[in-house]
């Protein structure tokens, strides 16, 4: 992680520093290309290859409509993590050799830890789509941070009254996400009095494996069950839920907040839980829930270039951080000049419909 005199001097080069842009034969510009990081293979696959949609559909929209200030199309690089910290750093260097200076994501928090460091000190403009607050710095996003949903996950279970919570956990190497959010609302809710367990899982096992660590955490006798994971954890977590019939009330966290896990359980699988997550508020089916915030991460970085009229990274940056009621697929989005955090997330609780929807809990 870059210091803050180390995000100084990024800013001051990035400032000085405009990309050429060459010409086609016919005299246009040619396209800028940018490039979406994420699990676009591997279990978090239908997440990953939302996220390229929904940046794809922004493309075709710009490109559509004439593309950028200067008539400049762009296309996009798709630079697949596979969701794994062990893959982050070949990733970045891949986007870094093409000359790439725009990047959408990466999505896994354990990934932003290794490689967006890297893409910062190569004059590489990140909208991160991370949440652990470790990995904020040069650049901006539409997403929350860990700091923005832990107090809703906190209030909810509050309100619903459970003085003992059982937590489900990836903390394994790729679950720097869903281990820190799982610490920060264990640390909530003991301020407010209230036991709490911690049984961890890890990625990748069997129905069987997911059923007895459930069994563990139950065990416990508690008034609520956090399942802090990824979206394939947590689909077969909501299984053994249901299987087990009479328990206790669940709460998934925003990392099962994906149409991969409605892809992967039942409409009463599915309704087993609660979830702290990002609603989707303005799209219809296609791009999903990830989709559509990418697809918002690629139009404020289209409106900030458009609006430096340059490519100037400082310039472009500088732009994005001052995007302030931006009407995305997401709802109204600005962003902090400060931290380059989204001020308006749109987080709450949410819950599966009929129609297999993540719709707001009322």
């Amino acid at each position: 992680m870059i210091g803050r005199k180390g995000v100084v001097f990024l800013l001051a080069l990035a400032a000085c520093l405009s990309l050429g842009v060459a010409a086609t034969s016919s005299g246009a510009p040619a396209p800028l290309l940018i490039a979406v990081e994420g699990p676009q293979s591997g279990a978090q696959a239908s997440n990953g290859l939302d996220q390229l949609r929904g940046v794809r559909l922004a493309l075709r929209q710009l490109n559509a409509h004439g593309g950028l200030w200067n008539g400049r199309k762009v296309a996009v690089f798709a630079a697949d993590d596979k969701a794994s910290a062990a893959n982050a750093r070949a990733v970045a260097l891949g986007v870094i050799a093409k000359g790439i200076h725009f990047v959408i994501g990466p999505y896994n928090s354990s990934v932003g830890l290794v490689n967006l460091s890297l893409y910062r000190s190569h004059s590489v403009l990140p909208v991160w789509m991370t949440s652990l607050d470790a990995t904020a710095g040069f650049g901006a996003t539409v997403q929350p941070m860990n700091t923005q949903i832990s107090p809703i996950e906190a209030s909810y279970v509050k309100g619903v009254g459970a003085k003992h919570v059982a937590m489900l956990v990836d903390d394994t190497a790729n679950g720097a996400f869903t281990t820190g959010m799982a610490k920060r609302l264990r640390a909530d809710l003991r301020r407010q009095g209230k036991s709490v367990t911690w049984t961890s899982v890890t990625e990748g096992q069997t129905d069987s494996y997911y059923a007895t660590q459930l069994a563990e955490a139950l065990s416990t006798k508690p008034d609520l069950v956090y399942v802090s994971t990824y979206f394939p954890e947590g689909a077969k977590i909501a299984k053994a839920l249901t299987a087990i019939g009479s328990s206790p009330r669940c709460l998934m966290g925003l990392a099962n907040v994906d149409d991969g896990f409605l892809a992967q359980t039942t409409l009463a699988q599915a309704q087993r839980c609660v979830f702290s997550g990002q609603y989707r508020s303005a799209f219809g089916t296609t791009p999903g829930v990830w989709g559509s915030f990418t697809y918002d991460s690629a139009r404020i970085l289209f409106r900030a270039i458009d609006e430096a009229k340059s490519y100037n990274l400082g310039a472009i940056e500088g732009q994005l951080r001052r995007t302030k009621g931006f009407l995305g697929a997401t709802g109204p989005i600005t962003i902090s000049p400060k931290t380059g955090y989204r001020t308006n997330v749109p987080v709450s609780i949410l819950r599966v419909n009929n129609r297999r929807r993540f719709v707001i809990a009322t």
